[in-house]
């Protein structure tokens, strides 16, 4: 079992080389003291439709963000993304899954603050090019 495992780390690709022309899949997480994502997409590798990632992105949350509440924190980290991820992202199909259901609802906030709306700004750029799902 083990060899195959080895086995399984070398032969693999553990990055892939991105497709322009495939969707992407950005998961992405804010605990209290960081921003994380992963950029996915679905290749055919060995005649089989295999998820792998691209990249992998995170940083700590500075002293400014340690005071936002937690919705402001899972939309810094979508707008941080998709700014560290714009040379993947723009022009391109993509999906971002998050386990925070609330980042959906900033897209309809009817009066946001002035984070909230600039935040609202850079993510509507993607337009109809970007679905927000939720996953547990």
């Amino acid at each position: 079992m083990t060899v195959d495992r080895v086995k399984a780390l070398t032969t693999a690709p553990l990055l892939l080389i991105p497709d322009l022309k495939l969707p992407f899949k950005l998961y992405m997480d804010a605990p209290w003291d960081g921003l994380g994502s992963s950029l996915h997409q679905v290749q055919i590798i060995n005649d089989k439709p295999m998820e792998g990632p691209i990249c992998f992105i995170s940083r700590q949350i500075k002293p400014t963000e340690a005071r936002y509440v937690a919705i402001q924190i899972e939309c810094l980290c979508l707008v941080w993304d998709l700014e560290k991820l714009n040379y993947f992202l723009e022009g391109c199909v993509f999906e971002v899954i998050t386990d925070f259901t609330a980042v959906k609802s900033l897209l309809n906030m009817k009066t946001p603050n002035r984070h909230m709306l600039r935040w609202q700004l850079a993510i509507q750029e993607y337009g109809g090019n970007m679905t927000i799902f939720h996953k547990d």
